[in-house]
């Protein structure tokens, strides 16, 4: 595959990966994780996340306490911490070694099989970020579904619904994903100069001339 313009799609998947990267971290820290309406008061809102869990109140007040122990959150909550910082420090590694891998960065331009080894390398942390971001997210999710829709627990009971947190995190894994696709696809790529291009498209119309000039009679 030949790409005119392989520099733009390197920037374009490093600025991709840095937006996943970017919503990663604030995933991590969100409190939205879960939302829970009472219908007994409509004017709070409580909220949970990793860290902590929330009260939003209608007039635009926000009290938040931190969990006080970590063991004694459910299984969910506990295992999405770890994995959010996995992707969070492989997105970190994945930004330094394609960065250091572009074309449009001259440190090491002799060495092109060096920068793309680091490129490729760059591209699969960006993938393992983005899979250690999407898995947190979507267990979380597929266990409040099922507890909102458990028929064992009263209708009274309230219940625990999506929060907005777990859609920026994937949103954060499609754009990880995304970007360590868009370097890894170039560097299978040979970059043409806008010059060479030139240069072929003229000898091109120079053989079409030469051709019309030998068969006029």
């Amino acid at each position: 595959m030949a790409l005119v313009y392989r520099p733009v799609v390197q920037l374009s998947g490093i600025l991709l990966s840095l937006l996943g990267w970017v919503l990663s971290c604030l995933t991590t820290y969100l409190p939205q994780w879960k939302n829970l309406n009472l219908e007994l008061n409509e004017l709070e809102i409580w909220t949970m996340g990793l860290w902590q869990a929330c009260v939003v109140q209608e007039e635009g007040g926000m009290q938040c306490k931190d969990f006080d122990s970590f063991l004694a959150l459910p299984p969910e909550l506990r295992i999405s911490r770890i994995l959010m910082f996995f992707s969070n420090g492989l997105g970190l590694l994945g930004l330094l070694f394609s960065g250091f891998g572009l074309d449009c960065l001259k440190i090491g331009g002799r060495q092109q099989d060096h920068k793309k080894r680091l490129l490729l390398f760059g591209g699969m942390l960006f993938w393992m970020s983005g899979i250690t971001a999407i898995a947190p997210v979507s267990w979380v999710a597929h266990s409040t579904v099922q507890e909102f829709w458990d028929e064992n627990i009263p209708d009274i009971v309230p219940r625990w619904d999506l929060g907005e947190a777990l859609f920026v995190g994937w949103l954060a894994g499609f754009c990880l994903i995304l970007g360590g696709s868009l370097l890894n696809c170039t560097i299978c790529s040979t970059e043409l100069h806008p010059s060479s291009v030139h240069y072929a498209v003229t000898e091109q119309q120079d053989q079409c001339q030469h051709l019309e000039t030998e068969t006029r009679p």
